[in-house]
């Protein structure tokens, strides 16, 4: 497989493809190579339009979802970035060029040693990867903690936690995948102030949810 061919056959064909147009965002798929990040058995699927399996019965995003989320979110180098669900890294990878620092979380330590192992051997050092639970967000602690000027939720969510909300500073940006299968909606909520929060319809999607994510009753009284 010629890889270079591979991915710009990915870039042309299927991200520009579902409207990811920023020049910035292409060029940097090309710098932050997906293939590194993929594990062993499935390097030959890195650039395909699927999603990639990874341990503990997870996966990676397909690289449009991940091209879209990163053209929406518009990231700027002042600011810090939480992503619940580190994966193996690919993300939070892409995540850190464009922002200061990035906090990524992953529930199962396996998921946050690779993403750790993977980030490292890439010679990425403005990520810190957290073993722990971020279905209700993540305070963190320090200067890399809480608020943050952007959080990605990298699984869907049946309703989104007023925490996460608490954890945007203002003028911050959440993109979140809320609702159930089959269809989803990609969300993307802006803290406009203490008390008034926008939101923004972008796309529908379906992906896996967030592990413990809170489920709402559909019971009726």
């Amino acid at each position: 497989m010629n890889i270079e061919q591979a991915r710009f056959n990915m870039i042309e064909q299927q991200i520009r493809t579902w409207d990811v147009l920023d020049e910035d965002v292409l060029d940097l798929l090309m710098v932050v190579k997906r293939e590194f990040f993929v594990p062993a058995a499935y390097k030959g699927l890195a650039f395909m339009d699927t999603e990639i399996p990874l341990p503990c019965g997870e996966n990676m995003l397909t690289p449009k979802l991940e091209a879209r989320i990163l053209q929406e979110l518009a990231i700027k180098k002042h600011e810090r970035v939480l992503e619940i669900g580190a994966g193996s890294g690919y993300m939070a990878a892409l995540l850190a060029y464009k922002a200061r620092h990035v906090v990524t979380v992953d529930i199962e330590p396996e998921l946050q040693a690779l993403a750790a192992k993977n980030l490292a051997g890439y010679g990425v050092t403005n990520v810190e990867v957290a073993l722990g639970d971020g279905a209700q967000g993540w305070d963190g602690s320090g200067v890399n903690g809480a608020p943050y000027d952007v959080i990605v939720v990298s699984g869907s969510l049946p309703v989104l936690p007023d925490a996460f909300l608490k954890q945007l500073n203002v003028g911050g940006r959440l993109i979140v995948i809320l609702g159930e299968a089959p269809v989803m909606t990609a969300e993307i909520i802006t803290r406009r102030s203490d008390i008034v929060y926008d939101t923004r319809k972008v796309f529908e999607t379906c992906i896996k949810p967030l592990r413990n994510a809170i489920v709402p009753s559909h019971f009726k009284f």
